[in-house]
Order: C-alpha cells, then structure tokens, then sequence
C-alpha cells in the first residue's frame, strides 16, 4: 500500500466467525479500520440482533456496519431470511451512528426497496463493489449513499460501468478492490490486494478526464466525509 501511495484501508467484515480477526488487523495498523457484520451469502450463520451490532460496533476502530444487503445471485428459494437479516443491519447502523456498507447482486430493486422502508437515509453508507446501472446509482445517491468502484471497472468488457463510473458525481465516487478478488487489470485474474486499488482509481481518472491525484483526493476526502468515526493520521 505504502508502495502504491495507498494510504487507508478498510477491512470489511462478512461473518462474526472471522471478525476478531478483521478487528485484529484493523487495531495493528493505524490507518487501518474495520466493520462488523454478516455478509448475505452467509446463510448457516446465526440470527444477529440489532443489540449484537450496536455491541460489537462499539469499538472505535469499527467505523461501518457490513457487509450486509442482499444477494439473489449465489443462492436461490425463499430469502426472506436475507431481507430480515439486512433489516437488521440497517437499524443497527442507525443505533450506532455509523454508516452502511451495502452489497446487492441481482437484487437492486428489493435493495433500494428495503433500504427505503428501514429509513437507511438516515444514516448513509456506499453501495459496495457497485456493478448496478446509472438509474440505481442515482436512487442510493438520494438516500446519501457512496458508490465504490472495484476492479471491475478496469475490465474491457464493462463497458456500461464505466459510463457509470464517469457520469456519478466526484464527490459520491470511492474506490476499492474487494481484495482478495477481482484484481484490477493489469493483475486480472490474480490474487488481489489493497495496493491495487491504485489501478481502480486510474482507470476512474482516464474515464473522466481527470488527474489521478485528483480522484486519489476526492475519494479520500469522501471516504473521511462518509466515515466520520475514522481519524486521518498525523
């Protein structure tokens, strides 16, 4: 990351099994943080409650509530325990005061659906990994949503998310890799890691006619904007 000028991470929780561990690193590093939360394609974990969240986000290096939102590309049959389960992080997220991080798969309809009904505009979060059209951008960005752009962004054949990518607002855009998944040309198909999301944010900057280190900038600045229990290093 230091190599890459990459100067914050955030380690994202997707199960309660491994979260000591995402804590563990989160508290290792200074300018590393962490949430908590299941992630939808967990479906043996336990039911969580919203008390458990707000409990477990009570650290101060825990800055989100996630990965959580819906996903009805992995699994099929009767989800409802899915949609309960992002309810749940929801109304722990406005508990806590500290933002949502949002996974949705051939789900955004019931996504913006729920988030609406939960009042998630009262606390904000990003719209991880996004790979939804410019029309659902638009409906999180109303509701004070972020959208982060991973790897995918960088591969020829997304075409229309790179339109997306170049018509949301600057300052509504965050970057992210998704480590250890979909390394961003030129490292496709290898394994990820944070360092790259340089990558993520040059190709951002070339779609949009921008400098790099105007994208560097304002994603940082979003980033402190959104999470506002982070603190910059000195």
């Amino acid at each position: 990351m230091d190599e890459h000028q990459v100067a914050y991470a955030l380690c994202i929780s997707v199960n309660l099994r491994e979260y000591p561990q995402v804590l563990a690193v989160a508290e290792a590093y200074e300018n590393f943080y962490a949430t908590v939360g299941v992630h939808p394609d967990y479906e043996n974990e336990p039911q969580l409650t919203v008390e458990q969240l707000v409990t477990l986000a009570a650290n101060p290096k825990v800055i989100g509530i996630g990965e959580t939102g819906l996903d009805y590309f992995r699994l099929t049959g009767d989800l409802e325990w899915q949609r309960e389960r992002f309810r749940t992080h929801i109304r722990a997220a406005i508990a806590a005061g500290k933002p949502l991080i949002i996974h949705t798969r051939s789900a955004a309809e019931d996504t913006l659906r729920i988030m609406r009904e939960e009042g998630a505009e009262k606390i904000g979060g990003v719209m991880h990994c996004f790979t939804e059209s410019l029309d659902v951008a638009e409906q999180a960005i109303k509701m004070g949503f972020y959208i982060s752009f991973s790897g995918i962004v960088t591969f020829k054949n997304a075409t229309a998310l790179k339109e997306v990518a170049k018509r949301v607002p600057l300052d509504r855009i965050l970057v992210e890799t998704d480590s250890p998944y979909l390394a961003p040309v030129p490292y496709r198909g290898k394994t990820n890691q944070p360092a790259y999301v340089k990558y993520v944010a040059q190709e951002i900057a070339s779609l949009r006619g921008i400098t790099e280190q105007e994208v560097a900038t304002a994603t940082t600045e979003n980033f402190f904007r959104l999470f506002k229990h982070a603190r910059k290093c000195s």
